[in-house]
């Protein structure tokens, strides 16, 4: 039964994790930019958020959220604000000679910040709750395993957009390539605040 409760965590953890998302498009542009080491920060940075998120969400969240649904809209609205600006600077990110990188790859905080006012990331883990820690009476070991499950798949999936990222850094040795690779990067990203308000 546990084996299987926690198979079903994991399919719901990757699903949500793997598909494409803000915090994923900017690890793909940053490994583009960067590398992977670089990025490992901005990957670490949005794992521990989501599993603090998810760790709110079962914590009783969705309690404060059916008493006060303002909260999440101002979240929306935040997290538009924040994605749109990263989209900006993406989309504008200079140019870089081949073998010359810019110190500025996104750093932990930013992937934190990134991760923490996307919605996407705070419905996936209510939902999750909802269904794995809140009809439980196991409640509280579920929400540590679902926790521990959360943070493990959220690092692999971001790292695997990163790495992405990484295995096309030789296409955008040429300038031109990469001055498009920025602007299709910043277009996606702004493109999922649209999703926001869905």
């Amino acid at each position: 039964m546990m084996v299987s409760i926690l198979l079903s965590m994991f399919i719901f953890a990757l699903t949500g994790a793997i598909s494409p998302g803000p915090v994923n498009i900017i690890a793909t542009g940053s490994g583009a930019a960067f590398g992977f080491r670089k990025t490992l920060p901005h990957i670490t940075g949005a794992s521990l958020a989501y599993t603090l998120i998810v760790f709110l969400s079962g914590s009783g969240l969705l309690a404060v959220l059916e008493v006060f649904p303002g909260i999440f809209s101002l979240l929306q609205y935040l997290g538009a604000g924040f994605l749109l600006y990263m989209a900006y600077k993406l989309a504008t990110a200079k140019t870089q000679a081949a073998g010359h990188q810019s110190p500025k790859a996104p750093r932990l905080f930013e992937g934190m910040l990134a991760q923490g006012l996307n919605p996407k990331a705070w419905l996936v883990a209510l939902s999750g709750c909802s269904i794995f820690v809140g009809a439980s009476d196991r409640g509280q070991s579920y929400l540590f395993a679902f926790c521990i499950i959360s943070a493990l798949v959220c690092f692999f999936s971001i790292a695997t957009w990163a790495a992405i990222g990484t295995l096309i850094q030789k296409y955008l040795s040429d300038i031109r390539h990469q001055v498009m690779f920025n602007r299709v990067m910043g277009l996606l990203l702004a493109a999922t605040v649209l999703t926001i308000f869905q």
